[in-house]
């Protein structure tokens, strides 16, 4: 158990690691481009200042918002999947489906994989005797199977 809670604490400070370097990154590019605007407009008459930033921010607008919208759209979408495997949802494999069919129906089924996810299957628990699905082991092939094949 310890073993797993270091390899949990150990990669959550690598994601924080890569989280703060691409910030830094993102930082020395826009404190790049903002030196250069500056030095830019020092060079011309004052005009060309305003003309650079509205350009910077339509390449902005036109290219990099889409994609990080489109980003977000779908990590809020995968959401409830990654929640009901945390929680060991016994239906996790619909729960996934529904996820996958909202982002082709624009988001309208997400709600329902959101409330699907935090409920707890009413019958499951009669017929299985949990209400949490058990961990897939890897199937292995037994020893008659490896001979016959």
């Amino acid at each position: 158990m310890k073993k797993k809670k270091n390899g949990e604490a150990s990669a959550r400070s690598t994601r924080r690691v890569a989280r703060l370097g691409l910030s830094l990154w993102v930082w020395i590019l826009v404190f790049g481009l903002m030196s250069s605007i500056r030095v830019f407009a020092a060079e011309s008459e004052g005009h060309a200042f305003e003309d650079t930033l509205a350009d910077i921010l339509t390449w902005v607008v036109l290219i990099v918002a889409p994609i990080a919208l489109i980003g977000v759209f779908m990590m809020l979408h995968i959401l409830p999947e990654k929640i009901a495997e945390k929680r060991r949802h016994p239906q996790l494999a619909a729960i996934k489906t529904l996820c996958i069919l909202s982002l082709f129906f624009g988001g309208l089924l997400w709600p329902l994989a959101w409330l699907w996810t935090f409920t707890k299957p009413v019958m499951h628990k009669m017929a299985y005797g949990t209400d949490v699905a058990e961990p897939e082991e890897p199937s292995q092939p037994s020893e008659p199977e490896r001979e016959a094949a």
